[in-house]
């Protein structure tokens, strides 16, 4: 099976250097990582010259800060010194007459959207219309659209499940997919560690994000570094293997390769 990590980090001024990550991918057998640059900063020339110094293996994905009027511009020249994507938050706005300029700027281009939010962020009527008014754009959810293990402080409560619900609707829409990456997202540590890798009872939003989006709008992306924080690089490619044991191969290979091969076309 093909393997491409779609949520890595790599930088010299935050995160580690990107032979680390290297290190990691070439242990666990991944073939190919996305770089996402990391909120706040837009200062993308590194995972450019990453891409560039390790042909194959990496795809870089930018940020820019909207709000200047010349974003758009930046954009399309991030994109010719060879940026695959772009990384916006569901507020991200333009000024001008149309606030959603850099987006279509971004769908012009050719530019898949993945996109950095919170939970009630993903699930709100303002977000809908945004992804209502963009059909030609490719946008990706991040972190199983935000349902981070943070929401689960004292166990699985009802109004975080009815959220997430309502952020997988967003699964009518074609253009729209999702990202899961390892269960220390979302699911609670063992207060006693065993011999073998385990959560506390996981729930099952990765299971409802496979129903609502389906095997190929839905990609593993590890959240490197801060995953060695969590399980571990290795656990978050396994246990979510193993926790998505309900797929078939066909169907793990799309989640696990076949999916980012399709949006960033990385084959």
């Amino acid at each position: 099976m093909r393997i491409i990590d779609t949520h890595c980090h790599a930088g010299l001024t935050w995160f580690e250097p990107v032979e680390i990550l290297l290190y990691q991918m070439n242990l666990n057998s991944i073939e190919k990582a996305v770089l996402v640059q990391y909120r706040g900063n837009y200062h993308n020339q590194y995972i450019l010259e990453c891409a560039q110094r390790f042909p194959g293996r990496f795809v870089p994905i930018v940020c820019v800060d909207a709000r200047k009027p010349d974003a758009p511009t930046t954009l399309e020249t991030w994109r010719k010194a060879g940026a695959a994507g772009v990384r916006f938050l569901p507020e991200t706005r333009s000024p001008g007459s149309d606030p959603l300029a850099i987006w279509r700027k971004a769908a012009q281009l050719g530019m898949p959207i993945t996109i950095l939010g919170r939970l009630e962020q993903f699930a709100s009527p303002e977000f809908r219309q945004v992804v209502a008014a963009l059909p030609e754009c490719t946008l990706i959810l991040e972190h199983l659209a935000g349902m981070h293990r943070s929401l689960f402080t004292d166990g699985a409560t009802e109004e975080p499940y009815t959220l997430y619900r309502q952020a997988l609707e967003l699964a009518g829409y074609s253009n729209t997919y999702i990202k899961i990456g390892g269960l220390g997202e979302f699911a609670q540590r063992p207060a006693v560690l065993g011999a073998k890798f385990s959560v506390a009872g996981p729930p099952p939003m990765a299971a409802m994000a496979a129903k609502a989006f389906g095997p190929r709008r839905m990609m593993w992306g590890s959240d490197y570094p801060p995953v060695s924080q969590r399980e571990g690089y290795r656990n978050a490619l396994q246990g979510t293997m193993e926790h998505l044991a309900f797929l078939s191969q066909e169907d793990k290979e799309w989640v696990f390769g076949k999916t980012a091969d399709s949006v960033w076309k990385t084959a």
